[in-house]
């Protein structure tokens, strides 16, 4: 989870309590409106000026969060109930003007097509408050934005300290040959094209990922082509380097991701609105068609209004509420709230209930579903204001059918010789799909819309990609290796209720010089023998596997698992070297169908 570090004078400052909470157990308690929990608290020994806390936030979904001044807000919205106006915000029917042109052109399209941005002036950057926006940057960055993959922050000087303009406008966002192009980046002193950054330069090396295999890459330049930075990798060193003292800079956002990159500069900017800053926004001037339009002022309000029944909520929360309630609840989180009768997203439309429509903040883009507003009704309201009751319903506990049957897989697969391991059920693209030789857009592997990391941007569909990956970082152990996992795996589907389906899987990996089809399919006889049941086999063209040694495992009609020899490309992509058999198991088809 997101830990930040904010200094104590300004936070309490902006959260509204200048003096702070009269002790920890009361400002903990406050802290979960946010979901935020102190994680280290200040040094009391050290000046009111240089107190640092350490909070924890427990939301991946609130980067609005993930800043001294996002924090406070919330704390100061659910303690004074009074919602901040913005009005440097653009809207749809409603669009600021603006000064300050970027444009777009349709040679950065196939490879970083997106950009945002804003001015902010009016207030002397202090060195807390420098500390705090870089914090913020890379926090934006490397959580919500998947290591700046798909989103990444530049600041720039508007002003020398002569009060000279040092970037001609209008800005040009292109892409460029990365031989062609040469700067001095930020903490360098010699210019280095573009290639070469990523080859030389720390930041290029960490972020060379990104855009090294691209024959294009993005550049940002004034209109008399000073370089502003190499996004998302580097700020050049003459105009990107913002300093204690400066009162005028101007914010960038590149990305892949329209909703995700303009949702953080929101972020930022209501930060830097917070602290005293003056927005003024910038026109940004697209070549090509975007999610938003090809001329779109910046920050701009995109969000839609999500209803939320009473009726879900009193089901959810367990006590009735009213409108007018709800409606208190969910401005003291920040969120502006009408009575309405309406329908709830996937409802049939002439289903139309009493309840709440909610208008989520400009900063916040986490309201995907009614239960959304409830949990902001229930938390506005605190959940110290809700009775605990006793259970009434007297229950025995037990296991549930299919889990009794998983020990009884796992008792076996360990008296056949094989090692038990446990996964997470998240994994990377790389891992789930590339490696495993499946089609990228037509697999139905799930995606999570927002990853903290793409580390753990899938959902595992089959328990042999987590087995492949500890094989990886195994070759120095003795021969053979035996492993094996029961777990849940999950997949698109379009006809459940959720569109993905969730089955309890058996997964089982042998390496070594001896193995091969024989021994896997001797194998899972003698699994099968003693779980009395019996199956029969059917060729199977599953491409992570060798074809003509791969088998479906076929019981009572339906196909109950796979077989077969690792296929060689497979072996290749998680830098195995020896002959690998795997197989997988599904329990839910052996267990309900027995």
């Amino acid at each position: 989870m997101p830990k930040i570090e904010v200094n104590e004078q300004i936070f309490y400052s902006l959260a509204g309590c200048p003096g702070g909470w009269k002790n920890n157990e009361e400002f903990e308690e406050i802290l979960t409106c946010a979901k935020a929990e102190l994680d280290e608290d200040s040094d009391k020994s050290l000046p009111e000026t240089e107190r640092t806390l350490k909070i924890e936030l427990n939301d991946t979904n609130r980067p609005d969060l993930w800043g001294t001044a996002g924090c406070a807000r919330q704390l100061r919205i659910y303690e004074s109930g009074k919602i901040p106006e913005y009005s440097f915000f653009s809207r749809p029917g409603n669009v600021k003007k603006s000064a300050f042109k970027v444009k777009v052109e349709s040679s950065v399209r196939q490879v970083r097509p997106f950009m945002t941005g804003f001015i902010a002036r009016g207030k002397t950057i202090t060195d807390p408050m420098l500390r705090d926006i870089i914090q913020t940057q890379e926090k934006l960055a490397w959580n919500f934005g998947r290591k700046r993959r798909s989103i990444s922050m530049g600041i720039y000087r508007i002003i020398d300290n002569q009060k000279k303009p040092l970037i001609n406008w209008p800005i040009i966002y292109k892409g460029v040959d990365p031989d062609s192009v040469s700067f001095i980046p930020l903490a360098w002193d010699t210019p280095l094209t573009l290639r070469e950054i990523l080859k030389q330069h720390p930041k290029g090396k960490e972020y060379a990922f990104i855009q090294e295999h691209e024959p294009v890459h993005p550049l940002l330049t004034d209109s008399r082509g000073n370089i502003l930075s190499y996004p998302p990798i580097i700020n050049s060193n003459d105009l990107g380097a913002v300093q204690v003292g400066d009162g005028e800079v101007f914010v960038e956002l590149t990305g892949t991701d329209m909703p995700c990159l303009t949702l953080a500069a929101s972020v930022v900017a209501c930060d830097l609105s917070d602290n005293g800053f003056v927005i003024e926004p910038v026109e940004i001037e697209y070549e090509f068609d975007t999610p938003f339009g090809r001329n779109i002022v910046t920050p701009f309000y995109f969000q839609e209004p999500v209803f939320c029944s009473l009726a879900r909520i009193e089901k959810f929360l367990g006590e009735k509420l009213s409108a007018d309630e709800c409606v208190k609840a969910l401005a003291r989180m920040g969120v502006k709230a009408e009575k309405a009768n309406d329908t709830e997203r996937g409802q049939a439309a002439d289903s139309r209930e009493e309840g709440v429509r909610a208008y989520p903040p400009e900063y916040r883009n986490d309201f995907l579903h009614a239960a959304d507003v409830m949990e902001d009704v229930m938390i506005g309201r605190s959940l110290k204001s809700f009775k605990p009751q006793r259970p009434s319903d007297s229950t025995i506990g037990r296991l549930l059918p299919i889990t009794l049957f998983s020990r009884q897989i796992k008792e076996l697969l360990v008296g056949m010789g094989y090692q038990e391991m446990i996964y997470n059920y998240l994994g990377s693209r790389k891992d789930l799909v590339d490696n495993m030789r499946a089609d990228g857009d037509g697999c139905k592997t799930i995606r999570i819309f927002n990853p903290m990391t793409e580390n753990y941007e899938y959902v595992r569909d089959s328990i042999i990609a987590s087995l492949l990956a500890s094989e990886s970082i195994s070759g120095r152990s003795v021969y053979p290796h035996k492993i094996f996992e029961a777990g849940k795996v999950a997949w698109l589907n379009e006809n459940e209720i959720y569109r993905s389906e969730t089955r309890q899987f058996a997964g089982f990996l042998h390496a070594g010089t001896d193995a091969g089809f024989n021994t896997a399919a001797a194998e899972l006889q003698t699994l099968f023998y003693y779980l009395s049941r019996d199956y029969i086999v059917e060729e199977s063209f599953d491409p992570r596997f060798i074809p003509g040694r791969a088998a479906a495992i076929i019981y009572n009609g339906k196909q109950a698992g796979v077989f077969g020899e690792i296929h060689p490309e497979v072996l290749e992509n998680f830098g195995i070297i020896v002959p690998c058999t795997a197989g997988e198991i599904d329990l839910d088809t052996l267990i309900i169908d027995k």
